[in-house]
């Protein structure tokens, strides 16, 4: 099994990268409307009160400590929803005990590494065959000081196994235990391209919307198509 000292530190640099995130999952627009905790913890109160979805919207906030959530920043909702929305299945660096913001070195590899999955998922569906689904492409910047890197490891390293997660499993939960903000490793579905597993959304700057993406199932395999581009500033 990898150990956290046998990694390399990253080098305290901002990272721009990219994810792709489903587009049925609208950004949960009351971490974008305040600054500050104090001000989260009133606007939630009266939200309660006057809407039914609030808490659905939110998912768990009792999986993110309040101090975790970078409130003011650009795209606050899309740092935060990771954490609160958990998928129970796990992902490659957590077994589905607590959330991790995962980040591409670029659009093409957030684009395949979604990919991979969506295939696995949509094939072990009985009498699936066709369907559409839309992606909104996200441009992260955040900053990956104190971050652990894994890049050096070579792909036959179990950590880097297509489908056996338990390596890398282990592996996330000892970096979220030491504390640290994410891991640096090498993407699994386009070789020679990075990724970040990070642990808490603080290191964040900001995440915008830059595209979209189409994803079609024809009942065996998924073909993509970019439908729209949205310039930034």
């Amino acid at each position: 099994m990898v150990m956290i000292n046998t990694l390399e530190e990253c080098t305290g640099k901002t990272i721009t990268g990219n994810r792709l995130v489903n587009s049925k999952f609208p950004p949960i627009a009351i971490f974008d409307d305040v600054a500050s905790t104090e001000e989260f913890e009133a606007l939630f109160a009266i939200q309660e009160l006057t809407n039914p979805r609030i808490l659905n919207e939110v998912g768990r906030l009792d999986l993110i400590a309040r101090d975790e959530i970078p409130f003011g920043i650009q795209g606050c909702a899309y740092a935060t929803a990771p954490f609160t929305h958990i998928n129970p299945a796990g992902s490659r660096f957590s077994p589905g005990a607590f959330g991790v913001l995962y980040i591409a070195d670029n659009e093409q590899t957030a684009l395949l590494e979604v990919k991979h999955h969506q295939n696995m998922y949509w094939s072990q569906v009985d009498g699936m065959n066709y369907d559409r689904f839309v992606f909104r492409a996200l441009k992260c910047a955040f900053n990956d000081t104190d971050m652990m890197s894994a890049s050096a490891l070579p792909y036959n390293d179990p950590i880097y196994d297509s489908d056996d997660y338990s390596a890398s499993h282990s592996l996330g939960h000892a970096l979220k235990q030491a504390g640290k903000p994410g891991l640096q490793y090498n993407s699994v579905r386009s070789l020679g391209s990075l990724c970040w597993a990070l642990f808490t959304p603080l290191p964040v700057h900001s995440i915008v919307q830059t595209s979209h993406y189409e994803m079609i199932w024809n009942g065996s395999i998924i073909s993509t198509n970019r439908i729209t581009n949205i310039q930034l500033p």
